[in-house]
C-alpha cells in the first residue's frame, strides 16, 4: 500500500516539473483570421443555347424529360396543354407545386415529354423534373425547392408478382376440398 502511495507522488513530482503549454497557445492567437465571405450560390446556372434549363424527373415508371424557360407560365405535356392532359385538377396541383413554392407562378414555359407509369406517376416524375429545372435555371431557389422535398426523387415502385402467388403478396383462395 505505501509503495502506491510513493508512486502517486512521484507522478505528481513529475507533472509539476512539466513545461506549461502556453507557448504553443501563444502561437496559434497570433495567427491570422481569415474574414469571412458572404456564401455565394455553390452551383452555377445551367441554359443551354436557347435558353432553357433541362432536366429529368422519375416518379414509379415514368420518366419525365422537362424544360424550363422564361414566359407566361404555360405547361405543355406531350404536345398538349395540361389541362388536356392532366384531366384531374389534382394531378395539376402537384405539377404546380414547385411554382407555388418559390413564388414563380406565370413566370415560366414548361414543356415535358414523359413516359411509362400511369398518370399519377407521370403527374410526379413531371412535378420532380421542374423543380429540377428551376433549381438549375435560378440556382438560389435550390434551398426551398429543397426544403420542401421536391428534389428527392420517391423510390417507392411497385412490388413485383412472385411465383406460388397470385399477385405480389396475395395467395390463391384456399380450397378445403
Amino acid at each position: 500500500m505505501s509503495d502506491n502511495r510513493q508512486s502517486l507522488s512521484d507522478l505528481a513530482s513529475l507533472t509539476a516539473n512539466a513545461p506549461a503549454p502556453a507557448a504553443a497557445e501563444t502561437v496559434a492567437a497570433d495567427a491570422p483570421i481569415a474574414p469571412v465571405q458572404p456564401s455565394a450560390p455553390l452551383r452555377a446556372q445551367e441554359i443551354d443555347s436557347l435558353g432553357r434549363a433541362y432536366a429529368t424527373g422519375r416518379r414509379k415508371d415514368a420518366v419525365a424529360r422537362v424544360w424550363v424557360k422564361p414566359g407566361t407560365g404555360k405547361i405543355t405535356v406531350n404536345g398538349r396543354d395540361q389541362e388536356i392532359y392532366f384531366a384531374r385538377p389534382t394531378l395539376r396541383l402537384v405539377i404546380n407545386q414547385p411554382f407555388g413554392v418559390t413564388d414563380r407562378e406565370g413566370q415560366y414555359d414548361v414543356i415535358a415529354t414523359v413516359k411509362g407509369g400511369g398518370l399519377s406517376g407521370q403527374a410526379g416524375a413531371v412535378k420532380h423534373g421542374i423543380a429540377q429545372a428551376l433549381s438549375k435555371y435560378e440556382p438560389a431557389l435550390r434551398g426551398a425547392v429543397k426544403a420542401e422535398g421536391f428534389l428527392t426523387r420517391d423510390s417507392r415502385t411497385v412490388e413485383r408478382k412472385k411465383y406460388g402467388k397470385a399477385k405480389a403478396r396475395r395467395s390463391f383462395q384456399f380450397s378445403k376440398r
